[in-house]
């Protein structure tokens, strides 16, 4: 399940380093709950409307933003806790909730970034960025993917097959900094191949590492 909020954001600014408060968004809106230290089940957008503006992001008018997670009591509680206290943080408040019930993807392979995809593993004792075009990104990909629904007690779907769509022209790596960690991360749609119920678990929970603190969300 998918919530979109609409946020009231008119001239509004945040700084470029602002994904650690709306991770703290997030689990204030969630409340108490034992979601934290665990692989993620969950997924969100980056925050939407914004353009550059001299060191800064400034909102226009709106902002919005997406949840998605295929617990539908988690997705509850955050709107719950929307409902007690719609402020994010530098002024943005939620003026509207959308919930999206999960799609027909039966017939999609093409799914585009909604948040940076980090990929990360641990080599000779130090973290590595693989990045969306290594030939083997999308193996990672799906080895996060089949440990999330292990996770959920839900079968590993042997058709499974991902990988970035590297011909894409608007496909870019940068460096994203979450207090003061710089990861490097890759903008990049991908293709995933699946049944249709393993499509809508990776439409909900996100691709790669990281999506608790909003990275790897997907549309």
């Amino acid at each position: 399940m998918r919530i979109h909020l609409k946020i009231n954001a008119n001239g509004v600014t945040i700084p470029f380093n602002h994904q650690h408060m709306l991770t703290g968004t997030i689990h204030k809106w969630i409340g108490i709950n034992d979601e934290h230290g665990k692989t993620s089940l969950y997924s969100f957008s980056r925050l939407e409307g914004a353009i550059k503006y001299n060191d800064e992001l400034k909102f226009q008018d709106q902002a919005y933003l997406f949840f998605s997670s295929i617990d539908e009591d988690l997705i509850k509680k955050l709107i719950s806790g929307i409902r007690t206290d719609n402020k994010l943080f530098n002024g943005l408040e939620v003026k509207e909730i959308i919930i999206q019930e999960d799609p027909d993807l039966s017939d999609r392979s093409l799914f585009l970034a909604a948040s940076p995809i980090l990929i990360k593993r641990l080599e000779n004792n130090s973290v590595r960025h693989i990045l969306y075009n290594e030939p083997n990104a999308g193996t990672y990909l799906k080895e996060t993917i089949n440990k999330k629904m292990e996770i959920s007690g839900l079968d590993i779907d042997d058709s499974l097959e991902i990988k970035f769509d590297c011909s894409n022209s608007s496909s870019k790596t940068m460096m994203i900094s979450y207090k003061g960690i710089m990861n490097r991360v890759s903008w990049c749609p991908v293709f995933i191949s699946a049944n249709s119920e393993t499509k809508k678990f990776i439409w909900n929970v996100g691709l790669g590492n990281s999506t608790g603190i909003g990275l790897g969300a997907i549309r």
